[in-house]
C-alpha cells in the first residue's frame, strides 16, 4: 500500500537514487548467485536449510520468513523500483493494479508452498540440491548482469 501510494515516487525524485539503488540490487543479485554456487559446488551447505527447517518449532519458522521477507534486498528493490513505477503508470487504477499483484503473490507463496509439499521426496536427494542451486546461480548472475548492463 505504501508503494502504491506514492513510494515508488521516490525513484523519480532523483537519478541518483536509482543509480544507488540499482548497484545495490547488482551487488545483492551477485552475492547471491555465488553463494548459491557455492551451495551447488559444496553439497553440505545446503543440509543446514533442511536440518534447520526439520526442528520444526514454530517460532524458529515464523521468525525466517519475517527475515526472508523484511531483510531481503530484493524485495525492496522490487518495489521501489517495479511496483511503485509500474502502479504509478495506471493513475487512479494502480490501486487495483497493486491489489492484483498482492493477489497474484498470494497465489504464488501459496502455490510454492504446495509444490514444496509434493516434491519434498525430490529434495531429499542432495544431487536435487545442486541442480537447483546451479539454476539460481546461473539465473541470478544472469540477472546481475542485467541489470548492471540496463542501468
Amino acid at each position: 500500500a505504501a508503494v502504491v501510494a506514492g513510494a515508488g515516487r521516490l525513484a523519480s525524485l532523483s537519478p541518483d537514487v536509482l543509480t544507488v539503488v540499482r548497484w545495490i540490487g547488482v551487488a545483492y543479485l551477485a552475492a547471491y548467485a555465488t553463494l548459491a554456487a557455492r551451495r551447488a559446488l559444496r553439497p553440505r551447505s545446503a543440509l543446514i536449510v533442511t536440518h534447520a527447517a526439520a526442528g520444526g518449532r514454530r517460532s524458529s519458522a515464523v521468525l525466517a520468513t519475517l527475515a526472508l521477507t523484511w531483510l531481503n534486498p530484493h524485495f525492496y528493490v522490487d518495489m521501489i523500483l517495479v511496483l511503485g513505477p509500474v502502479a504509478a503508470t495506471h493513475g487512479p487504477n494502480g490501486w487495483a493494479f497493486g491489489a492484483g499483484f498482492v493477489v497474484a503473490s498470494a497465489l504464488w507463496f501459496v502455490g510454492l508452498g504446495a509444490a514444496a509439499k509434493l516434491l519434498r521426496p525430490v529434495f531429499a536427494r542432495p544431487a536435487t540440491w545442486r541442480v537447483l542451486d546451479t539454476a539460481i546461480a546461473l539465473v541470478m548472475a544472469a540477472l546481475a548482469v542485467g541489470v548492471a548492463i540496463r542501468g
